[in-house]
């Protein structure tokens, strides 16, 4: 019975391919052996997000003056040129495209077999490595959710936590959104954490989910005990960096996304800068570790922002089909400067890297538990 089940799931798998053109290439034939993979998603960030933080506020961004590397990415869903988050994550999380609202799952069903698309969060679980995501939005927003959840509907928050609560993933950490509660998470063996002196005082082999101020969180301005999204990186790397297999983290900066919506440029280039600061955490880390794989993408770009006269404006308080950055550090066959590659992509080549090619990706979720 077991074998029939794998049989039509991998059928669904080609069905799929063939009908709506899903990346199942082959990994990078010389891939490094990568003991730890960052994803950084700075949430709606185009390079002009980038552009007008350096001209405004005058400086220069470890975005564009860290990485050995960069390119840019193509970004759309299964269902439209122009992806939303939940598709846009659940391209960078499971290598697949699917449609726009949908969170890590295919675009259909066509033979009626519950299947989803494992993520590159599940891949490093199963090869023992210890997990993180980290957001300056709710946990069950679209991006954190495409790398920790399976739903046919970004907007069913509850659902979504359901999934995470239950989850091996070792943290969970983001804004307070009013659904996470510490009972519930306590009840499921989790330790709740909403202070920064609690993050700090969480011992090896607790998984957490942590629920902390949004505005400090993306702000990155002082608020006593409340953390900011690049003191949440620190520590985040601190513990996930205490598994001898190594680790998978998905950090996301989401409000260069919302303040574009708002075409509040000013809120969003306050945002890039916080991103920034993550920046240097991260690659602070990579440098002296040595074996780390970090890529910085976006999952679109929000507010056309484009250079009018000699000012940047943000045109539009919707997202766009714009190619977005994507920066690489600790892999010299990833991608060539100045190439374009595909949204999915991405995980497909970190997953290769991450497993020395030993993990077939993408693939169904129930590939990974196969005995």
């Amino acid at each position: 019975m077991f074998t029939k089940i794998v049989v039509l799931i991998m059928s669904l798998v080609v069905t799929l391919t063939t009908t709506f053109g899903l990346n199942f290439i082959a990994p990078a034939e010389e891939a490094e052996d990568v003991k730890n993979v960052i994803i950084l998603i700075g949430d709606g960030m185009g390079f002009n997000h980038l552009n007008a933080t350096e001209k405004v506020h005058g400086v220069d961004l470890s975005i564009f003056n860290r990485f050995e590397y960069y390119g840019e990415q193509m970004t759309r869903s299964a269902s439209s040129p122009v992806t939303d988050s939940a598709a846009g994550g659940s391209a960078l999380a499971t290598g697949t495209r699917t449609m726009n609202g949908y969170v890590g799952v295919y675009p259909t069903d066509p033979l009626g077999v519950i299947a989803v698309p494992a993520s590159i969060t599940d891949v490093a679980m199963k090869y023992g490595k210890s997990t993180g995501i980290v957001t300056s939005d709710s946990i069950m927003g679209a991006t954190p959710s495409s790398f920790s959840a399976h739903v046919r509907d970004r907007d069913l928050s509850e659902d979504i936590f359901a999934q995470q609560v239950v989850s091996e993933v070792d943290l969970i950490w983001g804004a307070v959104d009013g659904i996470v509660t510490e009972e519930e998470v306590n009840e499921n063996g989790k330790v709740y954490v909403n202070t920064l002196d609690e993050v700090k005082a969480l011992e090896a082999g607790q998984k957490s989910i942590g629920q902390f101020d949004c505005d400090t969180l993306w702000q990155g301005k002082d608020n006593g005990d409340q953390p900011t999204l690049s003191e949440l990186a620190t520590e985040a790397i601190d513990i996930l960096n205490q598994d001898e297999d190594g680790f998978f983290m998905m950090l996301e900066a989401a409000h260069i996304d919302k303040r574009s919506h708002s075409q509040d440029g000013d809120g969003a280039m306050t945002a890039v800068l916080e991103f920034d600061k993550v920046v240097d955490v991260v690659l602070d880390f990579a440098e002296k570790d040595g074996n780390t794989l970090v890529i910085i993408t976006a999952d679109h770009e929000t507010g056309s922002v484009t250079l009018v006269g000699d000012e940047y404006k943000w045109l539009t308080g919707s997202h766009s089909g714009a190619n977005v950055p994507c920066f690489v550090y600790g892999a010299d066959s990833f991608i060539e400067n100045d190439e374009t590659i595909n949204n999915i992509d991405i995980p497909d080549f970190a997953v290769a890297y991450m497993t020395n090619n030993e993990q077939n990706f993408p693939c169904p979720l129930a590939y990974l538990t196969e005995e």
